[in-house]
């Protein structure tokens, strides 16, 4: 539930726009909001679990969210709607690491790398996904389609809380372990802080200064916090910090064009959202098929070279994106480049996690996944903020704007110019990420650097 969600409301965007009445700035936030509190709190969450019981917090997550999702169904205006998805990733945030937590527990040490990383794998096979659930439903479900996205969850919240019941170790935390709620404030404002800035078209100096200032705070406090959300004494490990920089440009180029590419091609492209999945499916498949070998692979060669390989092909397939966006040949061009991105995604998505937990300390495998997955989701939600100035700029003045329903050439090649910036900028990330992770290297480079 926690990681369709992240990427669901993309497809469902054009639909909640007009159903809801929201401008570009409030679908930014209605994902922002999710992924906002979902990035701020995830790390605090492994902390709760530690302190209050893994299986128990786990549990309350499921129940948050769910409550959160029935909200989001019912929702009236954007403003519900950006509550109630803030609500949603609170639930999140308890949920994800807490997951982390018990499959780490069901696992002896030699087999807890791999099992991680094939979490890592699912999570983000699970992101594409979203997208083909979100087209099903709305095509099938009418004007109420979106809504039935949200309420989804209320059954599989209830069937998650069924399994978890008598089948997860229990424990009941320890009462002396502190949680970093000066962090979790610093982080929530600092986040919140840059997503509101980067989505103000000119924003003021004095915001910028602020957000500055506040993520400053955040840092400084980390480091003298005697219990921090986020140690960077981690970060002293140049394998980690690089996987980590690998993780934000590529997970920035992912989530920008995946939230983008169904509003441009719902809205000018004549496709409707049920055959716009086709361009996610190829996604989920492979990297469903290629995380495990890719993971073999990673053992046998250092996950350096599969990053670096698998980034550039994601780099290849946005370019690709980029060069044929005016055309709008949704079939021919977007579908077989997505698929290209796909494979690429596959080869570097578990060597990715298992790089991160490699970089880690003896002891801190668990934490630097949770790290890990903190910097993807704080990608997404610095690329949904800054993309969406990039795509109106690039649309121009005309009617009826970026990602709303329209016809004639001129709101063609005016969309097509839109995404299309955005797929050349998910290019250049995710050629930077490729770049870095040759930095990384084969596998003797990786023990050196431990």
């Amino acid at each position: 539930m926690g990681f369709i969600d992240s990427s669901v409301t993309a497809i469902a965007m054009p639909a909640m726009r007009t159903g809801l009445g929201a401008s570009l700035i409030q679908a930014q936030w209605i994902n922002a909001a999710y992924l906002l509190a979902l990035s701020s709190m995830v790390l605090a969450g492994g902390a709760l679990g530690d302190r209050f019981g893994t299986a128990r917090v786990f549990a309350a997550g499921i129940l948050i969210f769910v409550a959160g999702s029935v909200a989001c169904a019912l929702a009236l205006d954007p403003g519900q709607m950006i509550a109630a998805r803030a609500v949603k990733g609170f639930g999140a945030a308890l949920m994800v690491p807490g997951s982390m937590a018990l499959v780490s527990r069901a696992y002896p040490v030699a087999d807890r790398g791999r099992a991680l990383g094939l979490w890592a794998a699912a999570s983000t096979m699970t992101t594409a996904l979203g997208p083909v659930l979100g087209g099903m439903m709305i095509t099938w479900g009418g004007e109420a389609g979106w809504r039935m996205i949200f309420g989804l969850n209320l059954p599989l919240g209830l069937a998650a809380l069924a399994l978890i019941r008598g089948r997860t170790a229990g424990d009941r935390g320890a009462a002396v372990l502190r949680v970093d709620w000066v962090g979790v404030v610093l982080a929530t404002l600092g986040l919140g802080l840059l997503a509101w800035a980067l989505t103000q078209p000119g924003a003021p100096l004095g915001l910028w200064l602020l957000t500055a200032l506040t993520l400053a705070a955040f840092l400084v406090w980390q480091a003298m916090a005697p219990a921090p959300m986020l140690r960077l004494g981690m970060f002293r490990s140049r394998l980690f910090s690089l996987t980590n920089l690998v993780t934000l440009f590529l997970y920035f180029a992912l989530n920008g064009v995946m939230f983008y590419l169904p509003m441009t091609a719902v809205s000018a492209w004549g496709v409707t959202e049920l055959q716009v999945t086709a361009a996610f499916l190829p996604i989920s498949v492979l990297i469903g098929l290629l995380s495990a070998p890719a993971g073999r692979w990673a053992d046998r060669i250092g996950p350096g070279p599969l990053m670096a390989a698998g980034s550039a092909l994601v780099a290849c397939a946005y370019a690709g994106l980029w060069w044929t966006a005016a055309s709008g040949d949704f079939w021919g061009h977007v579908v077989p480049l997505m698929a290209l991105g796909g494979l690429g995604l596959g080869l570097a998505v578990a060597p990715l996690t298992a790089a991160a937990m490699q970089g880690a300390e003896d002891g801190e495998q668990g934490a630097a996944s949770g790290v890990n997955n903190a910097v993807a989701r704080v990608a997404g939600l610095i690329a949904i903020a800054a993309l969406g100035q990039v795509a109106e700029r690039a649309y121009g003045s005309g009617t009826p704007g970026f990602g709303l329903p329209g016809a004639g050439p001129v709101h063609l090649a005016a969309t097509g110019a839109a995404f299309g910036s955005v797929a050349l900028i998910g290019a250049i990330m995710a050629g930077l990420a490729a770049l870095l992770a040759m930095g990384i290297g084969g596998k003797a480079q990786v023990i050196a650097r431990r």
